[in-house]
């Protein structure tokens, strides 16, 4: 896989030895404006911050994207510093304080609070009345499953979200408490690479709502239906194609918003993992790369079970008086420096030449890279982070 210009340069530019996260704000920029491109008209766009809360990723898509989804109240904090124009808050656990900041964001910030039981409703409202620019949604556990991907959040028992059956009851609830409903937060799944079938969810997911607030006297004005666009780490032949969304079928009453909120198909691409090979060995007749870094800055292969493709950029400066330690032809297993056999990146990768100094750099690791990795284990040097 080649790799942009920018990338190789400011790589070569870092100190020694190389571990480091770049992420190029122009790639996030331009994957909003690919997606907005193949969403329904008028659709709004958040960007889920919890694929990648860098400060400046986050900016990046503030700007770009219509508004940030956020799941805690220090995601709530950095969305806010990062001057998001419109906020969906969700997550299962918020706690009183979390919800009295979404309340008090609220105050200057257009804010829609995906409630996720009949407890937060009583939390909320019991923090008095709501300002304008805060709206309230349900999140639904739908007795049906939504596309398929790596992770099923409705249709199956989670901690996400309202069972459907027990809807009726909290939206009654909610109308005893007068607190309004404005619609739904119905996120069905995670990394899913049907598009088709996304686009069928979607339009059955507006159908439903239709149906459902109709009969439980809800004003319907919003349809959130989550992220789940998904990214093939390992097989590029199995993407997630924008194209294959089709809308003719669906049905979106005048004044009903429309709201997606991806995180891991916008921020993924803009994202470059980098790290230096310290060390070849061969144990078993098995050859290790031992890197100068692992899952404790990257866990996302060793959490999936999967091998993640990497290019190995050369770096052909050797100050040492010793010679340099070389493999070539051979299949190498990717790993990094923490005292656990589980610390790979890769595995079995066939590689023409590998030195100690070269540098193994894996792409598409913009989106739950850092983000979801034991920083602390062992306590190594954080990763140094470049943003182009």
């Amino acid at each position: 896989m080649s790799l942009p210009d920018s990338v190789v340069s400011a790589l070569a530019a870092a100190a020694r030895p190389v571990c480091a996260y770049v992420y190029d704000t122009g790639v996030a920029r331009e994957r909003v404006a690919a997606v907005r491109a193949a969403l329904p008209p008028g659709a709004t766009l958040y960007y889920a911050m919890k694929a990648n809360g860098h400060p400046a990723v986050a900016g990046a898509f503030a700007a770009a994207a219509d508004g940030l989804e956020v799941a805690s109240g220090g995601e709530l904090q950095l969305a806010l510093s990062a001057s998001a124009r419109r906020l969906a808050f969700g997550g299962p656990a918020k706690t009183p304080a979390e919800l009295a900041a979404a309340v008090d964001a609220a105050r200057t910030t257009e804010l829609t609070l995906h409630v996720e039981s009949a407890l937060e409703l009583r939390r909320l409202a019991a923090l008095g009345p709501l300002p304008p620019a805060m709206r309230v949604a349900l999140r639904v556990n739908r007795a049906i499953a939504g596309p398929a991907g790596s992770h099923a959040m409705t249709g199956t028992p989670t901690p996400f979200g309202i069972d459907e059956t027990q809807l009726a009851s909290v939206a009654a609830l909610a109308a005893s408490l007068g607190v309004p409903v404005c619609g739904f937060h119905l996120h069905a799944v995670s990394n899913s690479l049907d598009a088709a079938a996304y686009a069928e969810f979607t339009t059955d997911a507006v159908a439903w709502s239709r149906r459902t607030a109709a009969e439980l006297g809800i004003e319907l004005r919003y349809v959130n239906v989550g992220g789940g666009f998904g990214i093939s780490y390992d097989d590029p032949d199995r993407a997630f194609d924008l194209a294959a969304l089709d809308w003719t079928a669906l049905d979106l009453p005048d004044g009903v918003e429309l709201a997606f909120e991806p995180g891991r198909f916008l921020a993924a691409p803009s994202g470059w993992y980098a790290t230096e090979v310290l060390d070849l060995k061969q144990t078993h007749g098995r050859w290790f790369a031992v890197l100068r870094g692992g899952t404790h800055h990257f866990r996302l292969p060793a959490a999936w079970g999967y091998s993640h493709p990497f290019t190995v950029v050369r770096v052909d400066d050797w100050p040492h008086p010793w010679e340099r330690p070389e493999i070539g032809g051979v299949a190498v297993d990717a790993v990094g420096e923490l005292c656990t056999p589980r610390d790979v990146l890769a595995r079995g990768v066939r590689v023409d030449r590998l030195r100690v100094g070269d540098l193994l750099v894996f792409a598409n690791t913009g989106a739950y890279g850092w983000d979801i990795s034991h920083h602390e284990f062992l306590r190594h040097p954080h990763p140094d982070v470049i943003v182009l």
